[in-house]
């Protein structure tokens, strides 16, 4: 079990383990956000702090909530607006300490336009 955390403590984030491949999105809102995302069941992401402590943007085709800290406004996660048995949810991991994820492969994805993975 990994423990990251928005800038302020407010919201904490427990995944699983250090993933694999983390994802670098060009899309519109990923760019700005400057994330690094990871995938993991969404099952298996326990945040704490939320909702009590985050605000919720959602825009574009309205599937996904990408969500901050409302106190130091860091991007801690997306979840599906509409969960699924197999739903994901994205992890911001600029939220845990680099040493602890190590070194996992870093994926581009051309959410801009193409929406597939440059590799």
């Amino acid at each position: 079990m990994l423990d990251g955390s928005c800038h302020c403590g407010a919201v904490r984030i427990e995944i699983p383990g250090p993933p694999d491949a983390l994802t670098l999105c060009n899309c519109s809102i990923c760019r700005r956000y400057g994330a690094l995302w990871a995938y993991y069941p969404i099952d298996s992401v326990h945040v704490i702090g939320h909702p009590q402590n985050t605000r919720g943007y959602v825009w574009g085709d309205r599937t996904l909530n990408t969500v901050r800290c409302a106190h130091c406004g860091c991007v801690t996660h997306w979840e599906p607006l509409q969960r699924k048995p197999d739903s994901k949810c994205g992890v911001n991991m600029r939220n845990f300490d680099p040493d602890a994820i190590g070194d996992p492969r870093l994926r581009r994805f051309d959410g801009a336009k193409s929406w597939t993975y440059l590799e």
